[in-house]
């Protein structure tokens, strides 16, 4: 498993990292050996958020009390987790308050005394930059949280924030796969008027961006073919890419999913993958895409197979 020092703190950080939104329902068992199956594969990196679950911060507390961590395992892991959306209303909330509640719920039900990274999660339009410092500032001088990002936040959105806050913000997770890449591919066509993938949105250059500012990319949604519709893995819709990843696949002896994290691994940003399955198999699987070594050639291969225009 290829590690880094996530820029802006200490961590060490695997490129790949297991995600356990969809762990509400599975038992004590199946969670602890989807866990113990990242381990072994050297995923050292956990995410949850304040929302995942049937009930606020029902998966980080599933998770905690499958674990149930020592002081040294707990040590081992760092643990992410994410705030601001509130689903019975008032929808997104980035103010100081619910800031600092968000953390003493995840605080208490992942049973820890400190969050690794907290992350806001999807953009709040009322954001105030001075009562998110005023949280930040509070969170790190108390010693409950190390480090802060973002999650599908844009260019401006980002600098807004920084404006007010001290801490490095130290990740953005985005929405990303070789079937869903608009953050690559805008660039490949600029200034081609004709072609969709031309088209400036969400402010434009958010992967540029980060990587200028140091801010760690996490790509969540590796494997989706649209927004929740299933895997492009193996689906028929998918013939010419899936034909390449299989070709691939073969030649690096690895499972296709493998190719598939390897294609965003593969990026010189730096990247995590953010894994969302709850099969121990393809988190196995996929961990061996975290430093394969792709060719360009075999890079933009995918890409074009997916459908993007390569000019």
């Amino acid at each position: 498993m290829k590690t880094f020092t996530l820029p802006g703190t200490d961590i060490v950080a695997p490129n790949v990292v297991l995600g356990l939104m969809r762990i509400a329902e599975k038992t004590d068992d199946e969670i602890r050996t989807l866990v113990q199956t990242g381990l072994d594969a050297g995923i050292t990196f956990v995410d949850h958020a304040d929302i995942y679950g049937r009930e606020l911060h029902e998966c980080e507390a599933r998770f905690a009390q499958a674990l149930d961590l020592t002081p040294s395992q707990r040590d081992a892991l760092t643990i992410q987790t994410k705030c601001g959306i509130v689903r019975e209303g008032p929808y997104f909330d980035f103010s100081y308050e619910h800031i600092l509640e968000s953390v003493e719920g995840s605080l208490q039900a992942l049973r820890t005394d400190r969050i690794d990274i907290l992350l806001l999660h999807r953009p709040d339009a009322l954001v105030q930059p001075d009562e998110v410092a005023r949280a930040f500032d509070e969170l790190h001088s108390a010693g409950k949280v190390r480090a802060f990002g973002v999650s599908n936040h844009t260019p401006a959105q980002i600098e807004l924030l920084r404006r007010s806050v001290r801490q490095p913000l130290v990740a953005n997770q985005l929405r990303l796969s070789v079937t869903h890449a608009p953050i690559i591919t805008q660039g490949l066509a600029g200034n081609m008027l004709a072609e969709d993938q031309s088209i400036t949105r969400d402010g434009g250059g958010i992967l540029d961006y980060c990587r200028l500012h140091d801010i760690t990319v996490q790509a969540w949604s590796p494997f989706q073919a649209g927004f929740f519709t299933g895997t492009f893995l193996g689906n028929p819709q998918y013939a010419e890419l899936n034909r390449v990843i299989d070709e691939l696949a073969a030649r690096y002896d690895v499972p296709a999913i493998a190719i598939a994290t390897a294609w965003i691994t593969r990026h010189p940003a730096q990247m995590q993958v953010v894994l969302g399955t709850t099969s121990p198999e393809r988190v196995a699987g996929a961990a061996q895409g975290s430093d394969l070594p792709l060719t360009r050639a075999e890079w933009y291969a995918l890409l074009r197979a997916a459908g993007h225009i390569v000019p």
